[in-house]
């Protein structure tokens, strides 16, 4: 085995992502041999405020809600054969997170799990508020807060494995981070290596969105085939001590990792190429190479670093109000026809709530708009299969819920042949951004001890 090259595999892209994913890739970094790391990245921009309001509700909730389904499956292998893992899974609490990872560990039989969280990054606290009313000024004013959250680096999570830490459960850390710590902590660089920071920071890029980088977003049948998207692998990459990385994934799962995926996957979310801003680092990757260097392997190189940013990015949520949606299917002759009737009658029943968007899915829908002017230009194509789907917002929860209670109306108040109805209503979110000093912000580790 080679211990100058670190493998930290990703098993999740996104909160709500697969969760039987780990396995394979767990097995495949035991078989390889070596020091490896198995990362989950679970937040989005608005995962953290809906885990804010999770713990409102309980105060030992706001992490993950599949966190057990996801460790279940390889724990134990994980701590029997050195495989750390490194999460955002923690989200608005990472404490409790790191304690139900005990009691996990307890139900399966398992030796109690060194287990370090990483704090610093709610800025939510009464203490915070004059930082952020100093950085949005009267953007803040009358805002109904609900979570902000400053963007952390690698540092703490480095710290936290060079302090023996098996397991490292964050909130919210930038996504590259989560591969940047373990490669920061195995091969001891200086915290100010910007060359390599950067590359491990594109080698994390390419992990964070999961099987985004083998093929999943990729696939568009007819133009960009990929096989086996039912079981597509997850991908694992192979960092070097200078930083440069392969990417791959395990042998036998589907999908396919190739110099196009790697390119689509290395500009997403990518602002500029030249200057890519993280927390940890300026990654440029305007003279980076891509190069197949044979089937489901591809590197990475020629990334550049310039000094990291002195400030933090900070996503600051509120609540708006409530998502109120409502649908019914019209089938047969005229099916157009009376689905356009309904959405009439909607329209006029809800008059004066504030606009109501109108969906005929299937006929006009993604390109629809919210005040439905472009339902009512288009004319009637004659559809004799539609779904109607309304929707509306309301700072008040009891006038949105009028909505579902007038769609589910139309069962018999017609028109005729409505069926099917389903209706919805949510809490829904604002988000407004801003920067923080970087010592404003600070961040630290700690462990969690086993419940006596």
């Amino acid at each position: 085995m080679d211990q100058n090259i670190l493998r930290i595999g990703c098993a999740a892209g996104f909160s709500g992502d697969r969760t039987d994913a780990a396995a394979p890739v767990v097995r495949a970094l035991i078989a390889a041999g070596g020091p490896a790391f198995l990362i989950f990245e679970t937040l989005a921009e608005r995962t953290l405020a809906l885990a804010q309001l999770a713990r409102r509700a309980d105060p030992e909730a706001g992490y993950e809600p599949l966190l057990p389904d996801l460790l279940r499956p390889v724990l134990a292998d994980c701590l029997a054969h050195g495989v750390r893992i490194v999460s955002n899974f923690g989200a608005a609490n990472p404490a409790s997170a790191a304690r139900r990872i005990h009691a996990l560990a307890r139900e399966l039989g398992l030796a109690a799990p060194r287990i370090a969280i990483v704090e610093g990054d709610d800025v939510s606290s009464a203490a915070h508020r004059p930082l952020l009313q100093a950085a949005l000024g009267p953007v803040l004013d009358g805002l109904d807060l609900v979570s902000a959250n400053a963007y952390q680096g690698a540092e703490a999570i480095a710290d936290a494995l060079l302090a023996g830490a098996d397991i490292v459960v964050c909130g919210r850390v930038a996504d590259p981070s989560l591969a940047v710590g373990p490669a920061l902590a195995h091969f001891g660089w200086a915290r100010d290596d910007w060359m390599r920071l950067a590359r491990a920071t594109m080698a994390g890029h390419l992990l964070e969105c999961g099987t985004q980088v083998t093929g999943g977003y990729y696939a568009d049948p007819g133009y960009k085939d990929i096989p086996g998207m039912a079981a597509l692998g997850y991908p694992i990459a192979e960092i070097d001590a200078d930083g440069h990385c392969t990417i791959t994934k395990p042998a036998g799962t589907g999908g396919r990792i190739d110099a196009h995926t790697v390119k689509e996957q290395l500009l997403y979310e990518v602002h500029d190429p030249a200057a890519y801003l993280t927390p940890d680092v300026v990654a440029d990757i305007s003279e980076a190479e891509v190069q197949e260097l044979g089937p489901d392997r591809v590197r990475l190189s020629g990334v550049r670093g310039h000094a990291r940013p002195a400030t933090l990015k900070v996503n600051v949520c509120h609540a708006t109000g409530w998502l109120a949606e409502g649908e019914i299917s019209y089938a047969g002759a005229r099916a157009e026809g009376r689905a356009r009737l309904a959405a009439q009658v909607l329209r006029e029943r809800l008059a004066g709530l504030g606009p109501l968007r109108a969906d005929l899915i299937g006929v006009s829908s993604v390109f629809a708009d919210d005040g439905g002017q472009w339902l009512d230009s288009l004319p009637d194509g004659g559809a004799r299969d539609v779904r109607l789907r309304v929707a509306m917002n309301h700072r008040e929860r009891a006038s949105a819920e009028r909505l579902a209670r007038e769609v589910t109306a139309l069962y018999t108040c017609g028109p005729a042949g409505g069926g099917g109805v389903r209706t919805a209503l949510r809490q829904r979110l604002g988000t407004v951004s801003c920067v923080l000093a970087r010592e404003q912000a600070p961040t630290s580790f700690r462990f969690i001890e086993v419940a006596a």
